[in-house]
């Protein structure tokens, strides 16, 4: 089957989609690095679906081991105390990275050799130097690099990707802004595991900077065709030192652009959970208040949009058919190109955050 582009493949009508014939394909087949990331608890879930197959899991905490293996009925066959040890042992499909941001790095050092492509939670990595390490044994060993966002598969987000590569929808993009928050990970019951390194600078990169900051450096990356800003700006606040001592809880990021102007906003400091996107155009706007509602307002009312089925709504399908070539990584959310991207965007709202003044990308 020939290679379609993904923005394209990502807003099939439901009709369209039905023609698709995945009847005969396997579920992925997937080794697991890492278990103090929250976000292994929808993996586990689809694994219990049959939407997936677990090969293997490699993870070096006896405890967390145990409470996996307890909470989902998992047998000792499968755990590893390390990746190089479940490889040893398996050949998956792909590797996803479960674990914190600062070990994507050894993860993919262990898979690329073996030929085996990643896709680790998001970021990609905690700076620049180990992003580009990773990129590098990518490209040397020829294995797919990815990033998962839980905003990579709203299909109101697709919808304005699509909507605004035709110029007479908005126009030219003129500014783009993001909010991405919640109340704060301990405050919503994160994981003593998860909170250990998330709120740890050295292993996440930063706080909310990083936790937060990634989704709309990713969005506005994909929306520019791959392009990097100009220059990034960061304001961060320290809002709650007793609860979050050694990073800070609330970020705005200015992102500039020839024509355009991106705005970040990310905290652990809002009332409730939001993720959603605005874009501005010439002479419309777009409102994906979150991945299922998306507004429209050309003069001046606004106006719900009947917001098309994706195609891909979770990241394992997409993962098997990259792996087959059904689909192939151009400027898509979860491509490396973007995401390297992305790094450099987040180390220099870090750096102007610290230094109190525009950075120069």
């Amino acid at each position: 089957m020939g290679k379609t582009p993904l923005t394209t493949i990502f807003l099939l009508s439901a009709a369209i989609l039905l023609l698709v014939d995945r009847s005969s394909a396997q579920p992925l087949r997937v080794g697991i690095a890492g278990l103090n990331h929250d976000h292994v608890y929808g993996l586990l879930s689809s694994y219990k679906k049959g939407k997936i197959l677990i090969a293997g899991i490699a993870e070096p905490d006896p405890r967390l081991v145990e409470r996996y293996k307890k909470a989902y009925q998992l047998p000792d066959s499968l755990f590893y105390t390390s990746v190089a040890a479940m490889l040893e042992h398996i050949k998956p499909d792909a590797v996803l990275a479960y674990n914190a941001t600062v070990d994507h790095l050894a993860v993919v050092e262990a898979c690329a050799p073996r030929g085996i492509s990643v896709m680790v939670e998001k970021p990609l990595a905690v700076d620049s130097k180990q992003a580009n390490r990773m990129a590098e044994l990518a490209r040397r060993y020829h294995i797919q690099l990815l990033t998962n966002y839980e905003t990579t598969w709203y299909p109101t987000n697709q919808q304005i990707y699509a909507e605004t590569r035709t110029p007479q929808a908005i126009g030219e993009i003129r500014k783009m802004i993001v909010h991405d928050g919640h109340q704060g990970p301990k405050e919503i019951g994160c994981s003593p595991d998860f909170l250990k390194w998330l709120t740890d600078p050295a292993k996440n990169g930063a706080g909310a900077l990083y936790d937060f900051g990634c989704y709309g450096a990713n969005l506005m990356t994909w929306l520019m065709n791959g392009q990097a800003p100009i220059s990034v700006t960061a304001i961060v606040h320290h809002i709650k030192p007793d609860v979050y001592p050694k990073v800070e809880d609330d970020a705005t990021i200015l992102l500039e652009y020839p024509d355009a102007t991106g705005i970040i906003e990310a905290s652990w400091n809002w009332p409730f959970s939001i993720k959603d996107l605005e874009v501005f155009g010439r002479t419309g706007y777009f409102h994906a208040l979150n991945s299922s509602v998306l507004q429209e307002r050309l003069n001046d009312r606004y106006e719900e949009v009947t917001v098309k089925p994706a195609v891909y709504t979770e990241n394992f399908p997409y993962i098997a058919d990259l792996l087959r070539g059904v689909i192939h990584p151009d400027n898509d959310l979860s491509s490396l190109e973007n995401n390297l991207i992305v790094v450099r965007i987040l180390e220099a709202a870090r750096k102007s955050a610290i230094e109190g003044k525009k950075i120069l990308l």
